[in-house]
């Protein structure tokens, strides 16, 4: 084999990151980048050194592209992706895989009886910082692991964006936007969830744009701008989590796993790199004995690079035959997750979560993104 051909559709702000490592990755070749706008496909193209560039349908037509890589906004995911597997080529999604679960099984479906693979961001799971806390985890570090909690807590994205409104709109919102960074996490980590019970909230039914050329303007906010979940796990375990566009205290990435000998700080679940540290149970407390504990240090290990990981590991599982990190069907529960959270704060009920997933497995040992392997 040879580098694999990938194709890019959309041209938007988060397809820099993604062109600047894929062209860094000996084992892909970026061969044409696609956008409903030609000219901002074309500049893209330019920029990193794409031999070439077009339309969507243009992508799809290459016929040396194997893998296309999904950048559009998430409600022409599914469409997208759709139209992928049907020419025959493996896909890669930016979050979430869709915004109905049905849509998104069948697309698992459609994939399945095409024989192409389906991965799905986020590819932070794939970072150093995340690949080797779990290793420490699974070592034992903290025992069996019993509970969790995670919190991301901003002011709002509406008071740095220039265009906020579809972060506030259906399908959006924190739980839509940052949730699935923490509950891909979760997932990873304690297995797949049985049920979740939330509450949301929001601030304001509008909010104010404060920068660019709409500031002063205002737009409707259409879903929770504050969501809180409790979710029940079917190995028994459980977490709380926080996802906020209204906190004053600005705290983000916040990722903990409590165990049976000791608890956990990961790193930020939406960076690749980052501390990962631990501390041991105190033992029998007395009066006066110090309730300071030292964190221990996780060594961390790999090659931090950034967007793009998940593609590469695709591309390196489809040559040896073995499951990739960032699956589909990991993407598929935690959307089901993150509805079945939105359903449960609009009926104020548990909402049991219909869908599965099966272990998510470890990067192979001594992954190294910038070697050439196929």
């Amino acid at each position: 084999m040879s580098a694999v051909g990938v194709g890019l559709i959309g041209a938007g702000v988060i397809s820099d990151t993604y062109l600047q490592n894929l062209r860094s990755f000996p084992d892909v070749e970026v061969l044409i980048v696609g956008d409903l706008l030609l000219d901002r496909a074309k500049a893209q193209a330019e920029k990193h050194g794409v031999p070439a560039h077009g339309s969507a349908e243009d992508v799809l037509a290459h016929p040396d592209v194997q893998l296309v890589v999904n950048l559009t906004v998430p409600a022409a995911h599914v469409e997208v992706s759709s139209a992928a597997i049907a020419a025959g080529k493996h896909v890669w999604s930016e979050k979430p895989l869709g915004l109905d679960r049905d849509a998104v099984s069948a697309l698992l479906e459609q994939a399945a009886a095409a024989g192409v693979r389906i991965g799905s961001a986020p590819d932070t799971l794939l970072g150093p910082g995340f690949q080797s806390a779990k290793r420490a985890i699974l070592a034992g570090v903290i025992g069996e692991p019993l509970f969790a909690q995670t919190a991301f807590q901003t002011q709002g994205p509406d008071l740095w964006h220039p265009n906020p409104g579809f972060l506030f709109a259906k399908g959006a919102g924190p739980l839509l936007d940052m949730g699935p960074y923490y509950f891909s996490a979760l997932v990873s980590l304690l297995g797949p969830v049985d049920r979740v019970a939330a509450v949301g909230m929001k601030k304001q039914e509008e909010r104010r744009i404060h920068t660019g050329p709409d500031a002063g303007t205002t737009f409707p906010v259409e879903v929770p701008s504050t969501i809180q979940i409790l979710t029940a796990f079917e190995s028994g375990k459980q977490a709380q989590s926080l996802l906020s566009f209204d906190s004053a205290l600005e705290r983000h990435g916040i990722l903990e796993i409590h165990g049976t000998e000791g608890s956990i700080v990961l790193p930020d679940p939406n960076m690749f790199t980052g501390k990962t540290t631990y501390v041991k149970p105190l033992g029998v407390l007395t009066d006066g004995m110090s309730v300071e504990q030292p964190p221990i240090e996780v060594p961390e290990e790999g090659t931090v690079t950034g967007r793009g990981l998940g593609v590469l590991d695709m591309v390196r599982s489809i040559a040896a035959g073995r499951p990739h990190v960032a699956s589909g069907e990991l993407g598929r529960h935690v959307v089901d997750v993150l509805l079945s959270a939105q359903d449960s704060a609009a009926t104020e009920q548990f909402v049991t979560v219909e869908s599965t997933v099966g272990p998510v497995p470890l990067l192979p040992d001594g992954f190294d993104p910038l070697a050439s392997t196929l």
